[in-house]
């Protein structure tokens, strides 16, 4: 539902349907009601697959665009495939510090018209910093962060050129 209310904010009401948690309860007749004829205890009603079923309200080409648009991970310059959180607003990938490296650019859905959120990570999987522009953190804000953890991880690399750097 957040990966289709995103598309919607982006390119408008007339192309994606209303998926807020508003119009869904008040429609749950309508999309819900055809999967409940076989419901009779609370087992069944947990097995209710309501990914495929939300799933259902866009059409096959519909599903597709969602997919490219706005994918559910993505890779980074590692080559990990890192799930994307799109409950967030704007969405947020959190992705160790060291497999950004070689990006330049901060990471886009939407065609590129939604820079994520990155949350930069420390080999623990600490936050070192969130940002939106990786270009102008390589740029300041990551001298203070290498010289912090240099110490701390002395076997990851910390490179001087990090955009340069391979991942």
């Amino acid at each position: 539902c957040a990966r289709v209310l995103l598309l919607r904010s982006v390119e408008g009401r007339e192309h994606w349907p209303d998926v807020s948690e508003a119009h869904l309860l008040a429609s749950l007749e309508q999309w819900l009601g055809p999967y409940l004829d076989n419901i009779n205890s609370l087992q069944d009603l947990k097995k209710l697959d309501l990914g495929a079923i939300l799933g259902a309200l866009l059409p096959w080409e519909q599903q597709q665009r969602l997919n490219e648009l706005a994918p559910t991970r993505m890779r980074v310059p590692s080559g990990s495939k890192l799930k994307i959180d799109y409950s967030e607003t704007p969405p947020v990938l959190a992705v160790k510090l060291q497999e950004m490296f070689g990006c330049e650019e901060t990471p886009a859905v939407a065609d590129g018209r939604v820079p994520l959120l990155l949350h930069l990570l420390s080999p623990a999987q600490r936050p070192l910093q969130v940002t939106r522009d990786l270009a102008g953190f390589w740029r300041s804000g990551y001298r203070e962060v290498q010289r912090e953890m240099k110490g701390r991880y002395p076997k990851h690399p910390w490179p001087d050129d990090p955009a340069g750097s391979t991942a």
